[in-house]
């Protein structure tokens, strides 16, 4: 599955700073596969009406069990209000028995740096 087109929701306010986030999120089954894109349909529903988010992407490879997000936020309020809020919060919990170890990245990025680049974002994840 190619990576899905980054998908803005809020504009951009020239000169301002916002928070980027890249999560990795290896799956330790296939059998886990299907839940993990039925879940992130609901995910990406709760996304579109999150308060505080400028945009987002998903890289899915389901054959290699791997799924990496891509998103930025106003701030650290937004993001974690989403976190918190249900589907996702119950979706994790659901899906933390099927997980393999996952890693987070966090950063400052500029409006001019947004969409994301995927490449660059990944490369955070690796010196985590």
């Amino acid at each position: 599955m190619p990576v899905t087109p980054w998908k803005a929701c809020e504009p951009l306010v020239p000169g301002t700073s916002y928070l980027a986030l890249i999560s990795y999120l290896p799956l330790e089954h296939f059998r886990a596969v299907p839940k993990f894109f039925k879940f992130s349909y609901e995910i990406m529903s709760q996304l579109r009406s999150s308060a505080g988010l400028i945009g987002y992407s998903l890289d899915a490879q389901p054959f290699g069990r791997e799924f990496w997000t891509l998103s930025v936020w106003r701030d650290e309020k937004a993001l974690m209000g989403f976190v918190g809020r249900a589907p996702h919060s119950r979706i994790m919990e659901s899906l933390a028995p099927h997980m393999g170890k996952t890693q987070f990245a966090r950063w400052t990025a500029e409006s001019c740096e947004i969409p994301l680049d995927w490449n660059s974002a990944k490369a955070r994840l690796r010196r985590v």
